[in-house]
């Protein structure tokens, strides 16, 4: 089983600015697609952003313009810039890698929670 390493999250007041992290193993195979998502209470997880291995990055309506999604290749680690935080964006993030070639895999963080007080 692999494991991501999540870390970043807590409370911070609207308006202000958190970065998470997430560090997958050195063993992973490369040329995959890591990403954020989100699930608040009572609803359905979803796609915060995404980038490939390539820098091709993508964003949920909600985020664009507040979030940045990047990684650093050699580290086997994304980030997630998160400015002028709502309390909407209250929720637990979770880290993603998948990989659509063979071979292979999809796999997630244990989540990181991110608290936004009004």
């Amino acid at each position: 089983q692999v494991r991501l390493v999540e870390s970043g999250g807590g409370l911070v007041q609207t308006g202000g600015s958190l970065t998470l992290s997430c560090t997958a193993p050195g063993t992973i195979v490369n040329f995959n697609t890591m990403g954020w998502y989100r699930q608040a209470p009572g609803k359905q997880r979803e796609m915060v952003a995404t980038i490939t291995s390539t820098g091709n990055t993508n964003y949920a309506d909600s985020v664009k313009g507040r979030f940045t999604i990047s990684r650093d290749n050699a580290k086997n680690t994304v980030y997630l810039q998160m400015n002028s935080l709502k309390p909407e964006d209250t929720a637990v993030y979770y880290c993603n890698i998948r990989r659509f070639e063979i071979p292979r895999y999809d796999y997630w963080g244990q989540g990181a929670q991110v608290t936004v007080s009004s």
